[in-house]
């Protein structure tokens, strides 16, 4: 299986957010599914480049994450 990215662009913050929540609804396995929001830098990205450094931040975040309290 491929790695998951999902690039969101042109949206507010709050937009973002709730794109983000009804996806993770909808897949067998959110946490596996990397999302971006379009910055004045990865704009001008190769998509290739764009997609590898996504899933390197998510990978990090999943590694580095605080556990969520009970």
């Amino acid at each position: 299986m491929e790695d998951k990215v999902i690039f969101i662009n042109g949206f507010t913050q709050d937009e973002t957010v709730e794109i983000m929540r009804a996806v993770k609804a909808v897949i067998a396995d959110p946490g596996s599914t990397a999302f971006a929001m379009g910055t004045p830098t990865n704009r001008n990205w190769v998509i290739k480049d764009l997609i590898n450094e996504v899933r390197a931040e998510h990978e990090y975040m999943k590694k580095h994450a605080k556990p969520k309290p009970d």
